[in-house]
Formats: structure tokens, sequence, C-alpha cells
């Protein structure tokens, strides 16, 4: 039996449990290809995600009626470009508008699409989204370690600098204990030669195998013409790197190992906003802006949602079936008819805490001061990190990321006013950047725990939930289909919503058409 003769026989949650066991793989699948077939069904979507904006622009191709209906004013959920003029209000605070110039954006919550995940690109692609490199690394970015000791603590030292010498130690510490026949695993003489010969070349060792600086660490003084002579900068000493505080997981390169984060990442021009959009272009007179789900209800066989529209009238719509995108945290606080199992993963599945600010300055300073183009600096201070723009190179002006955290340093910023916040990010990177206060023109900061119908960055499941509660997120209830990142093992990524809402899609078509 192939595998295609299982999904078919099995029924219509085998895509997404084969999904669920990483039989089929989720970022690097095809696009649906599917026979239009018998599609006389109406299908609620709640939420206009990319979960729920893909399903209704699948299902619409196929010929369904389908209606989606989405709290917010705009399409998008957690894909959301901030501009001048964009307002928000956070749970329990006070309304924000921003003040960027024309322009300037923050991608407050998705902001890079990885070369890897084809689904995204091929949305990308059929919509006819430009996009552009997103510089994830940049070596000239740099790190900043507060409240160290040494010669390295609390001053900024440019990533390629700790990337080489660290490099040089580690290959200069390997090629001894090869030498020595040290290694746990025994090895020929050839093998060792052509070990330490790669060290040399990967590690910059010299002819006595150790390592002591290279240009690789960069120059005091790059050279020119005549007699301007370069001039090698010294190496640090690993005894400073490590008692500099450098050694912390605030400087691992996951940038440069993490698979989902290699180069090259892509961003749409304009803003990561462009690719929802384009679904609603798709879906006009199909998503119901500025409703808010009250209740959802099995009607066996069918569904009944309850909402409130936007002049606050309560209201209810019947379908055949119903896809649930909403992020678990609100769900929590909606009625419904689900399931012990679903209710009990949607009430203890874990969320991210995390938060963003956008700081927009009189000038690039980052760029005609530091040579930094795009690329992210990092510091184990309550910032965490500075995003550098990739777009607009060279520009008059521009707007820097001034922080993107996570866990207990989110949630410290969140708790903070709107005007403690700017305070904060402006402190703390004035230290890698004392242009700041000179330069600062306007703020806006968001915590994603605190931004309504989302109330968290993304699904963090632990090892537990996700063998426990996660299994149930993956079956249809009755006709109501769960969608979103949180169905996937593709949490906090645009691909993770685009898997589901086709492995959503696929499930109802077959059994429709099976009926």
């Amino acid at each position: 039996m192939t595998r295609r003769d299982f999904i078919e026989r099995t029924g219509a949650a085998s895509y997404l449990t084969l999904l669920g066991l990483g039989m089929i793989p989720e970022a690097n699948s095809q696009p649906l290809d599917l026979q239009r077939g018998k599609a006389d069904k109406k299908i609620i979507i709640l939420g206009a995600g990319l979960a729920g904006l893909c399903s209704a622009y699948e299902l619409t191709k196929l010929g369904y009626q389908v209606t989606v209906l989405e709290a917010r004013s705009r399409p998008g959920g957690r894909v959301w470009t901030v501009r001048g003029g964009t307002t928000e209000t956070e749970i329990g605070g006070p309304s924000q508008t921003a003040q960027f110039d024309k322009g300037l954006y923050l991608n407050g919550g998705a902001a890079r699409i990885p070369h890897n995940h084809e689904t995204t690109l091929h949305y990308c692609r059929e919509f006819n989204i430009p996009l552009e490199i997103f510089m994830n690394m940049n070596e000239g970015a740099y790190y900043y370690s507060d409240n160290g000791t040494g010669l390295l603590a609390n001053k900024r030292v440019k990533i390629r600098e700790i990337h080489a010498d660290v490099r040089g130690y580690t290959g200069e510490l390997l090629a001894k204990a090869a030498d020595q026949k040290a290694l746990d695993q025994d090895l020929t003489k050839e093998d060792i030669d052509k070990l330490i010969a790669y060290l040399k070349e990967e590690c910059d060792l010299d002819i006595t195998k150790k390592y002591k600086g290279s240009e690789r660490h960069g120059y005091l003084r790059q050279g020119g013409y005549g007699d301007q002579i370069p001039q090698l900068a010294e190496p640090h000493s690993l005894h400073d790197i490590i008692a500099g505080g450098l050694f912390h997981p605030a400087f691992s390169n996951v940038s440069e190992y993490t698979f989902n984060q290699q180069p090259v990442m892509l961003q749409p021009v304009g803003g990561m906003d462009a690719i929802p959009y384009e679904f609603a272009k798709r879906l006009e007179g199909k998503i119901q802006y500025q409703t808010e789900v009250k209740e959802i209800r099995k009607t066996q066989p069918g569904v009944r949602i309850v909402y409130k529209d936007k002049a606050g009238q309560e209201k209810e719509l019947k379908a055949d079936y119903c896809i649930c995108t909403i992020p678990l945290p609100v769900l929590r606080n909606i009625q419904t008819d689900l399931s012990s199992d679903i209710r009990r993963a949607i009430d203890f599945t874990s969320y991210m805490n995390t938060g963003k600010i956008g700081l927009q300055f009189k000038r690039r300073f980052w760029e005609e001061d530091d040579k930094i183009f795009g690329g992210i600096s990092r510091t184990n201070m309550d910032i965490t990190q500075i995003f550098y723009p990739s777009y607009n190179f060279m520009g008059k002006k521009g707007l820097l990321k001034g922080y993107y955290n996570f866990h207990d340093r989110a949630v410290k910023m969140g708790n903070l006013s709107i005007a403690e916040r700017e305070k904060a990010a402006l402190e703390q990177g004035s230290k890698i950047h004392p242009q700041y206060a000179a330069e600062f023109e306007s703020s806006f900061s968001l915590a994603w725990q605190k931004i309504p119908y989302s109330q968290g960055g993304w699904a963090e499941y632990t090892d537990v939930q996700r063998k426990r509660l996660y299994p149930a997120l993956i079956k249809p209830d009755d006709e109501i289909y769960m969608a979103g990142e949180h169905t996937t093992h593709l949490t906090a990524w645009m691909a993770g919503a685009l898997e589901s809402a086709k492995a959503v899609v696929d499930q109802i078509h077959r059994r429709v058409n099976a009926s």
C-alpha cells in the first residue's frame, strides 16, 4: 500500500496525523493540487490570519461557499506591519499611534522568510509579491556584554572579532589534542594530518598550529594607496572573551546554525503584510472584519457561530463545517462545544511572551558611522537584540527594531508603560550606539501577550505538552477543524500556518467528496 493509498483509505484525519508523526514533510511540501469535485458546502472560518486566509482562498478555488469572521479591522493576525498612523490598544493599556515617516515600517510580528519554506515562497510567487534579502547575519554588527568583567565587558565588540578568535582558539585546542593523540576516537596518522590541515585553513592557525589572530578578526588600519599599509588588530585573549561574558547564551550563533534561520532569508518589499493583503484581495466580500466570536456550537451535523458585529449587534451564522484558527489563549475565553481533549489542549498549551519596539531616527547612523547594513546586534541586556533594516539602504532616515525579546524579559518590558519601554530601549541601546540620544525621533512598542485577539507570540510546546496535548488539535471534532501555526511542528513560522491550512482543506475536501 502506498502512502497516498493509506491516506485515502484511513479517513479524513490521517493527513494531519501523518504530519504530526513527521511522516509528511511540512515546510517543503508542494502546493495543493486537488480536483474541484463536489463542493456544495458552506464553511465558516474563524480568523483572518494566514491560516484562515489560506484556507478560505484554497476552498474558494474549489468552489465552496466561504465566510471568514475576523475580530480585527485588518487581515494578517500576527503578520502585522506597523506604519505611520497604525493604532493599537493593548489589553489594559492606553491607545498608541505610530508616528513613523512614510516608507518606514516595523514588522511587528512575522519578519523573515526562510529560503527552505517552500509553501510561503509558493504563495509569494503565485501573488507576484516581490522579495528582497533579509540580512539575518552581519559580522559587522556588535556584541555587548553588560556587567561582565575584564577588558571586553561593558563595551561593544564587533561580532567578527569574537567569531574569528573563538574559532581560532578552538581550532588550536583541537589541533593540539589531535597531535597528542588525545581524542576519544582513534585516528590514523593520515587522518590526523588531514584534520590538522583543515583546522589550519578553517581556523587560521599558523605553521606551529597556533592562533595568533588574522584578517578575519579585523584591522586597526585597513590600508590603501601608497604608504597606507594595512595593520591587523590584535586578537582578544580567550580568557578575556570568557570573562567578558561573551559565552553567555545571548551570544550564541543561533542565526548561523539553526536550520530555519540559515542564509539566505527573505522579506517582501515594503512590509510582511503584503502576504495577507494579497490573500484578502482575492477574498473580497468573504471576510467580515470587526466581528468577535462569542460561541462555537455544534448542530450535529454542522456548526453554529455566535458573534458580535462591528455595530455591537449579536448575530449567528450556520454552516456545514468550521475551521477555527483563533490563537489558543483567545479561544480559552470563548464558549464552545469542543471536545474535552481539545479544551484541555486549549487551556494548557503554552505561548511565547515576546515584544518589539520600532525606533525611528533622523539619520541611519548605524550605516554612516558603524558600517552596519542589516543584521542583528546582540546583548544580554533586557533589549536582547537590535535589528538593522534590510531595506532602503543609504536612505536619509531609518527605523531600528530596538528590542526583540522573549520569556521573562518580554514580560518585564511588556509590563512597563509605553513611555518606560521607550526609555529602557533608548538607555540600553545607547550603550551600543551612543548616537541614540541625538538622533531619536519616535517609537512604537508592542507586547504580544497583551495584544487583543493574539495574547501571545506563538505556541511554545514543552515535550510533555507536545506528547499529551498536541494530538487532539490535529483531529477534527465532528465538523470543527483546528488550523494555525499551533497545529504544526512549525510554530512561530508563517509556513506553519499555511501548512495547517492546506492540510485542513485537504481533509474537508476529501470528506465531502467521500460522502
